[in-house]
């Protein structure tokens, strides 16, 4: 099930942010959790995640920026896509891509974009295979049709 997170989810949210930054430190101050809740309650902000079998396996972030060109139309940013590691390879991805990129088009945003560190060609294919194309800068957008 596609879904935005809600307060109960941060523990697996953060568990599978660890999968994909591995070596970060995990703030023990309470900053992460105040920042999640920050999030939440943000309008354009959207943690959103894939729920198996009562589990978050997956999740992304996607940013509904405002703007005051292409007829305001607003424009997104997707950031920190995980799927859990035990999981990779099954579609999860593409059906989490998939669903974020229909919220994305739903609030009315004529592109969204994404960037990638990742020099792995696998991680390439899959954004193309998203709808995404890439450029010199390892930048991808994604354009309404």
């Amino acid at each position: 099930m596609f879904r935005e997170a809600r307060p109960g989810d941060f523990d697996q949210i953060m568990h599978l942010y660890g999968q994909l930054h591995p070596h970060d430190p995990v703030p023990e101050d309470g900053s992460a959790s105040a920042t999640f809740r920050r999030i939440l309650d943000t309008p354009g902000l959207h943690l959103f995640v894939l729920e198996q079998d009562g589990q978050v396996v997956a999740t992304t972030y996607l940013n509904v920026i405002p703007n005051l060109t292409r007829a305001a139309s607003p424009y997104a940013v997707i950031e920190n896509v995980v799927v859990d590691k035990t999981l990779r390879g099954t579609g999860l991805g593409k059906q989490i891509m998939a669903a974020t990129l229909r919220a994305a088009w739903d609030a009315g945003c004529y592109k969204v974009m994404l960037m990638t560190g990742s020099r792995t060609p696998a991680t390439h294919a899959f954004y193309r295979a998203c709808g995404f194309s890439g450029d010199a800068k390892t930048a991808y957008v994604a354009r309404r049709t």
